[in-house]
């Protein structure tokens, strides 16, 4: 039988690179006969996390599938240091763009070397939302292209109708930043969509644009992969499948997680408090990799912990300094960000961290909440593990990732749905309060809730998805068909 192979891009951000390793690895164990080619590419300031990340993801392939899957490093640059934030992005894909020609010319000329009908044919290019122009070097190939969104499909719904409202309506969308009343019938939506639960970039004048390229790429790729599930986001995903829609065929093949546990990474501080904690008692508190607060907000936090009582595990992330793009660190000293003598009240029922593995920590039994950013991929992990989320979104799609959670699944309990964190575009006098935040807590904590009996169901639903003859491993295969029915 004839030998397909992928070619993987990612953009370089730890739930990108998580998510697209996860998929590669993931359509490798459906079927013996296909191959993938992974292509790395580094940021200026590449974060040791995603170092680990990347590492792990390396060495936790099975025998199998490692002898299958490449990695291929593309050179790092550094030549970012006075690009606005606006255009970093756009420069330094389109810089990457000859290193990943060189990259796949390479592979193709390996594979003509070998002059063997065994050799694996290149089939296609998988690319995520954030690095569609490369779609541009699988064209200078020949080579289909294929998008995995590391999103959901209620994005993806939403980013389609933005576009279809610009090119066929002239409505910019920026124009609804400045009316925090509008409110959007978006198709694959049961509720109309507030403007202020738009994404940021959408908003941006400098960015909207960019935006508004890649939905256009996305829609002239051959098909669309998407790391959700048909019981979690069925009305978007039918959507988006309708025949007068006009769109690539969408395949729901999630959810893709990475859930190898990290029990060093942790220390066995954390793991033994949490191991001594009743079950369901502890609410866990996260903003993924590059969350962060201010002063005055990490006060109303600690505020509200302390006032609800409730036992926590608290990742507490101090915030970047003002260069461009560096990233997130941990505090040497928590007195100098928490109120007075906060750690020593809260001895009994708390602990702080830094930098948090969030498979290990929300797949114990003493978690029973998530106060959480709503990033996608913390979002499908906690569905996975059971846990209800209280939501406070700081930037990209997470307001809309809430919206969707509390008003449209009844999956989540609201302590904002709208904000933005002042370091993600934000205004920094908009601080949620201590009393917001402890309401939050002490709903997402209800042992009886209706919320947490939705979440129990989609937990059980998110696992049959990806079992022989579940919806998504039934939508991964049909993916795997068309692409095998289209090698020469």
């Amino acid at each position: 039988m004839k030998k397909a192979e992928l070619v993987f891009i990612a953009y370089p951000g730890s739930g990108c690179i998580v998510s697209t390793v996860g998929i590669a690895k993931y359509l490798l164990t459906q079927h013996e006969h296909l191959f993938a080619t992974v292509l790395v590419m580094k940021l200026p300031f590449h974060s040791t996390y995603d170092v680990v990340t990347y590492t792990q993801s390396l060495s936790s392939s099975s025998s199998s599938i490692s002898k299958r899957i490449n990695f291929i490093d593309l050179p790092q640059e550094n030549t970012y240091a006075d690009s606005i934030a606006a255009d970093f992005l756009r420069q330094f894909l389109e810089d990457q763009k000859l290193h990943v020609k060189n990259a796949v010319a390479k592979l193709m000329d390996s594979r003509r070397s070998t002059c063997s009908d065994d050799s694996p044919r290149l089939t296609g290019f998988v690319v995520d939302v954030l690095c569609t122009t490369m779609i541009d070097v699988a064209d200078e190939f020949g080579i289909p292209s294929y998008v995995f969104l590391t999103s959901g499909a209620g994005f993806l719904s939403l980013l389609f109708h933005l576009l279809q409202l610009h090119d066929e309506e002239n409505v910019d969308p920026t124009q609804f930043k400045n009316d925090p009343t509008a409110e959007l019938v978006v198709p694959g939506f049961l509720n109309r969509v507030p403007a202020r639960v738009l994404p940021g970039v959408m908003l941006d004048k400098d960015l909207a644009p960019t935006m508004m390229g890649y939905a256009r790429k996305i829609r002239g790729s051959k098909g669309i992969m998407v790391n959700t599930f048909m019981e979690l986001e069925s009305c978007a995903i039918r959507s988006l499948s309708d025949d007068d829609a006009k769109f690539p065929p969408v395949y729901p093949v999630g959810p893709i997680l990475n859930l190898n546990a990290h029990p060093n990474i942790i220390g066995s501080d954390i793991t033994k408090w949490l191991d001594d904690q009743p079950p369901s008692s502890v609410v866990f508190l996260c903003f993924g990799t590059i969350g962060s607060f201010s002063r005055d907000q990490v006060k109303e936090i600690a505020i509200a912990l302390e006032n609800s009582g409730v036992r926590f595990v608290w990742s507490l992330r101090k915030p970047p300094s003002k260069m461009a793009f560096a990233m997130p660190g941990n505090y040497a000293d928590l007195e100098e960000i928490l109120p007075k003598e906060f750690l020593d009240r809260t001895a009994e029922i708390g602990r702080i961290i830094g930098w948090a593995p969030q498979v290990d920590i929300l797949s114990h039994q003493a978690v029973g909440g998530f106060v959480s950013h709503c990033g996608w991929n913390s979002t499908l992990k906690s569905l996975w593990f059971g846990v209800p989320i209280a939501t406070l979104p700081l930037k990209s799609e997470q307001q809309l990732n809430a919206f969707e959670l509390v008003k449209e699944l009844g999956l989540g309990v609201e302590i904002k749905i709208d904000h933005r964190g002042c370091f993600y575009g934000g205004n920094e006098h908009s601080i949620v309060s201590a009393k917001e935040i402890e309401l939050g807590i002490k709903r997402v904590m209800e042992v009886d809730s209706d919320t947490r009996k939705r979440v129990k169901e989609m937990s059980e639903k998110s696992r049959r998805a990806l079992m022989d003859g579940g919806s998504s491993y039934s939508s991964l295969n049909d993916f795997i068909k068309t692409l095998m029915d289209g090698l020469p």
